[in-house]
């Protein structure tokens, strides 16, 4: 899931002009026009992009972050939430519970097209099988760690309710990377993707890595408020 998903509570980590390249923000650091196109090329050819479900997968992959993106943005302006349920904490406990759900259906989708479309024998190798269940277990720390830092309204989109922290979270994960759910989440898929020596799995986690950049500098840009909140580098994408 979720992401910043855009956001929770006011957490950007300090500006500062000189300072190093996330390690773990490390996806979203990736030159992709360096990529070498060749190897792309041989990994579409295992892939059946007239998919049905293939489709579908994508689909839930561009919907969600501009699901929530939307959605916390015309609560910040109109409050309707807030009032629709009376408490803007219970307001931001629901749409963090369709967050979740729509994330959970967004990897089960993920998960049949991996588990239907064929594999890729250069992928089908103990030492890409043992590569992935790593990237799983960095990718789970990242995000079990970022949620507990920020707790449920922190991650999903609290400051768009007028939910914030006392002081911005800058321990772990945060001290690796300004967006730890979402690459947390983008490794989980990256790793699934490898455990199972799918090539439709990576297109996928390259749709999943390439929306939530776009969806980080859109998250990024302050809101016009008194109070300036912008958008956090939290994520309920998981």
């Amino acid at each position: 899931m979720s992401c910043k998903p855009a956001g929770g509570v006011s957490n950007n980590l300090p500006e500062n002009k000189h300072s190093l390249l996330d390690c773990c923000g490390g996806l979203g650091n990736i030159d992709y026009s360096k990529m070498d196109l060749k190897v792309f090329d041989q990994v579409l050819k295992h892939i059946n992009v007239h998919d049905p479900n293939f489709h579908i997968a994508v689909i839930a992959i561009i919907f969600n972050p501009l699901f929530w993106n939307l959605v916390a943005r015309w609560e910040h302006r109109t409050h309707k939430l807030s009032e629709m349920f009376g408490s803007p904490y219970l307001a931001c406990y629901f749409l963090g519970s369709v967050i979740l759900l729509l994330n959970v259906y967004r990897s089960h989708s993920m998960a049949i097209v991996m588990k239907s479309q064929a594999k890729w024998e250069l992928l089908d190798s103990n030492e890409v099988f043992h590569m992935g269940v790593l990237l799983v277990a960095v990718g789970s720390l990242l995000v079990v760690s970022s949620f507990l830092a920020l707790g449920f309204t922190g991650t999903f989109l609290g400051d768009y309710f007028g939910i914030v922290m006392d002081e911005k979270v800058t321990g772990f994960p945060f001290s690796l990377t300004a967006n730890p759910m979402y690459w947390g989440s983008t490794a989980n898929y990256l790793g699934f993707a490898l455990i199972g020596a799918s090539p439709a799995g990576l297109v996928l986690t390259a749709i999943v890595a390439l929306v939530y950049k776009i969806a980080i500098r859109f998250e990024g840009v302050k809101m016009d408020s008194k109070q300036e909140e912008c958008a956090c580098n939290s994520s309920g994408t998981m």
